[in-house]
Order: C-alpha cells, then sequence, then structure tokens
C-alpha cells in the first residue's frame, strides 16, 4: 500500500519499540491494547533484509506488493479494536507478508479464528515464515491462525461471519461477498477508489443494514487479481 504523507520522517528510528513510542507521541496510537500488540509483533521481521524497517512508510515487499506505514497498520488496529476482542474472527485480505495477520491473531486469541488470504503463494509462504519468529506461532500451529493462497476478494466463506475484517488494497467498490461474510455487529475497514481513495469503515447493524463512512484519504495499490498485480496493474 502507499498512505497518506508521512507523519514524520523516523529517520531517527532503529527499534519497534521506538516506532510505537513515536505512534503513540503522535496519538496514532490511542489504546494500551494496540500498542501492546504493536510491541509485540516487531515490523522488523516482515520486511525485506536491508530494509529501514522501523521508517513511518510503505515498503515494497516484491510481486508488486507492499508492506503499509505502521501509522496506517495502527490507525486499522484502532479502527477495529473492538471487533478484535478474545474468541472473535478476524479476516485480513490482501494478508502480504502477515504483519497484520499475526496482530489481529494475538487479539483474538486461541479461542478466536483469523484468517489472512493473499494471492501470491509466495508471499504466503514468506509470511507463514515470518509469523513463525513470533509470539503468534503458537496459533499457526493450533490452528486458530491460517493463511490461505486465495482471491480475497470473495473472502474466506469457510469461517464466515467475521467480526472483523481489513482488506490491504484499494477497491474501485466494496465487493459484495466481504459484506455478505461480516457478522451483525462487525466491522470492515477497507480503501475504496481508484486515483482519489478514502479508507472507509463499514458498519453492519444489529438488523443486518449497513452503515459506511469515510476515515481518511488514503493510497493504496489496487485490489485486483493476481495476473494483473504482476503485470503491473
Amino acid at each position: 500500500m502507499i498512505i497518506v504523507p508521512q507523519v514524520w520522517s523516523g529517520s531517527s528510528l532503529n527499534k519497534n519499540k521506538g516506532l510505537v513510542d513515536h505512534l503513540q507521541s503522535f496519538g496514532i496510537i490511542q489504546s494500551k491494547k494496540v500498542a501492546e500488540v504493536m510491541e509485540t509483533v516487531d515490523r522488523g521481521l516482515f520486511v525485506p533484509d536491508g530494509s529501514p524497517a522501523y521508517l513511518d512508510s510503505p515498503m515494497q515487499i516484491g510481486f508488486k506488493a507492499t508492506i503499509s506505514a505502521p501509522h496506517m497498520h495502527a490507525t486499522c488496529l484502532q479502527l477495529l479494536e473492538d471487533n478484535l476482542q478474545p474468541g472473535m474472527h478476524a479476516l485480513d485480505v490482501g494478508s502480504g507478508t502477515g504483519y497484520l495477520t499475526a496482530c489481529f491473531a494475538l487479539m483474538v486469541g486461541s479461542h478466536g479464528r483469523t484468517i489472512g488470504v493473499e494471492h501470491i503463494p509466495e508471499l504466503v509462504s514468506t509470511s507463514i515464515k515470518n509469523i513463525e519468529k513470533t509470539a503468534a506461532a503458537p496459533l499457526l500451529k493450533d490452528g486458530s491462525l491460517a493463511l490461505h493462497v486465495g482471491d480475497g476478494r470473495k473472502g474466506w466463506p469457510e469461517y464466515a461471519p467475521y467480526d472483523a475484517i481489513h482488506v490491504g488494497a484499494a477497491a474501485p467498490e466494496i465487493p459484495q461477498p466481504l459484506i455478505d461474510q461480516l457478522k451483525p455487529g462487525g466491522r470492515l475497514v477497507i480503501p475504496v477508489g481508484t486515483i482519489s481513495q478514502d479508507l472507509k469503515v463499514v458498519d453492519k447493524n444489529l438488523d443486518g443494514s449497513v452503515t459506511i463512512r469515510s476515515e481518511t484519504s488514503v493510497r493504496y495499490v489496487p485490489l485486483t487479481d493476481r495476473e494483473t498485480q504482476l503485470r503491473g496493474y
């Protein structure tokens, strides 16, 4: 993803804790739970070797894909926090390196279910190796966390409905299967648009109706099929 202009350069950052402290000082991280999970899941384990892992910037991860800037990860975790309580179900579409998927898994725990969907098989393999280095590794082993190769625009019906759904690329419009797989009381966070994009927050009400609002302007890579992505959109 390519996100809104950076809040700060972060050039002095060299540790994950320092990154989290900066995000807190700028009010991006507002809750203890989000701070704790971002401290636990070291971003440095999820970026290519040699990358400045703790800058507040998106980074290329290969296959025309990116890992989001840390402030966007924090923003999405804050928006979804109430829907990432222990025992809940979470879906991460376009899971990439597996960073946010690992965060979700630690938040919902072993009694919950976390699914990552990514259409690049090599990224799925890498993300599993990344997560195996973190505190989320036991959740992979017990099956409460799983990453799959697939078209995330179709969601992952097997473990629906989901309390929380996150999409890591911009859709021209909100995919209906994701709304269908959202639990009443659940929340979907998704960037929507082409040249102009907004981060949309989609809440499914208890009666099944849907409320949509715009959180902020963003710039993400497109949510598309595998072949188009590898061609460079």
